[in-house]
């Protein structure tokens, strides 16, 4: 993979920190700033809505100027809203500040995904995806534990800090390593914007942005507030949300890179492998919680099987979006995140339920037997063609 690859891959471990962050502050930013835990977790949600409104939003935007300026840029801005959102003490500023970021995150991911893409091969979609992701998912092994760490000795204003730091090499090895080349490069002799999309009136791609979405929505429906359940449910040390999220991290880096290796040829074995014990895995995730040690093997179980059932939809939205070379980036990005916002706001709503702090646990497993479903009931839709290549 070229080298251009993985300095994306480093601005991503920098976002990813933040976007997964939150997992391991939520109680703490509750406390001290005078909100509920249901409410403080609505800061995921905000962020994932700024990310679907904004990634075909930057994406457009950024068609016709230069990709690297608009990379770094975006990763600037994205560094000064976490500046603000450690200084302020209102939850309403902070709220505004991870729309700003999320702005901010859409825009980049959305150019990186396309930029990605068009650094390999066409048959090679499925391994850059994972090469980016991975950052994602070194961020839930060291990023994130180190925040919360970070946030437990310090306070949560001091994992912000962190990030807008973190951002600042990040940008800097975009503006040395990136090619100078436009971002829309391909929209010079390529299709017009109407024409990208109109891509979205495909069946094929509609139906696996929807698939990627709800297994997202799952994962960070649980993901969300596994900090309750580690100190509430069972009974563990607050330093102990840090290792959970590490095996998270552990294994969603191990389920993304697994799959990467499958997704762009053999997707079809990797749904069937990963969904059925993902849907099995949530409610028994919740059943056994009470067990310190099957909650700590089951989160790295889960954060596999999430990720390399995620990434490998989303890749297929890449294949099912190649009409689209600009845009394709912002359509994996908003299915990503429409299932990051709707995820934690379904398991906000199980909080109050007899479940109590399994809720969400439940909840992920009702979002995966949802895209199961659909996807066992929608095979006509996701044969194989040029495209698509299948979920065979």
């Amino acid at each position: 993979m070229p080298l251009p690859l993985y300095l994306l891959a480093l601005a991503v471990f920098a976002m990813g920190t933040s976007e997964f962050m939150l997992a391991g502050l939520v109680p703490d930013l509750a406390s001290d700033l005078d909100v509920s835990v249901g409410t403080a977790g609505t800061l995921t949600s905000a962020f994932a809505v700024g990310m679907i409104v904004g990634a075909p939003l930057m994406a457009a935007l950024a068609r016709n100027r230069t990709g690297r300026t608009s990379l770094a840029g975006f990763v600037l801005v994205f560094s000064a809203a976490h500046a603000v959102g450690a200084l302020t003490t209102s939850f309403p500023v902070l709220f505004a500040t991870r729309v700003i970021a999320a702005l901010a995150n859409a825009g980049f991911l959305a150019v990186a995904l396309t930029a990605a893409a068009a650094l390999v091969p066409p048959d090679k979609k499925g391994r850059a995806l994972a090469v980016l992701l991975s950052g994602t998912a070194v961020a839930t092994i060291a990023g994130v534990p180190a925040g919360s760490v970070l946030g437990t000795l310090l306070g949560w204003q001091a994992t912000f800090w962190a990030v807008a730091v973190l951002c600042l090499p990040a940008a800097l090895g975009i503006l040395l390593g990136i090619p100078a080349r436009s971002a829309g490069e391909d929209a010079v002799d390529g299709p017009s914007l109407r024409s990208e999309l109109a891509r979205l009136r495909s069946p094929r791609l509609l139906l696996v942005m929807l698939l990627g979405a709800l297994v997202n929505a799952a994962t960070f429906a649980s993901f969300t507030f596994l900090a309750p359940v580690v100190t509430g449910i069972a009974g563990l040390d607050k330093l102990w949300i840090s290792v959970v999220l590490v095996l998270f991290g552990a294994g969603s880096f191990v389920g993304v890179t697994l799959a990467g290796r499958l997704s762009d040829r053999r997707p079809g074995p990797v749904v069937a492998a990963c969904g059925p014990p993902l849907l099995l895995g949530w409610p028994l995730t919740a059943v056994l919680a009470r067990e310190p040690a099957a909650l700590l093997v089951l989160v790295f179980v889960q954060g596999a099987l999430s990720f390399a059932l995620g990434s490998t939809l989303i890749t297929r939205v890449l294949y099912e979006a190649a009409g689209a070379p600009t845009m394709a980036g912002s359509y994996a990005t908003a299915a990503l995140n429409v299932g990051a916002a709707a995820g934690p706001l379904v398991a906000a709503t199980t909080l109050g339920s007899p479940a109590g702090e399994l809720g969400p646990l439940w909840a992920s497993g009702c979002l995966v037997l949802t895209a199961l479903c659909l996807a066992l009931r929608s095979r006509g839709l996701l044969a194989p063609g040029r495209r698509g290549e299948a979920l065979r």
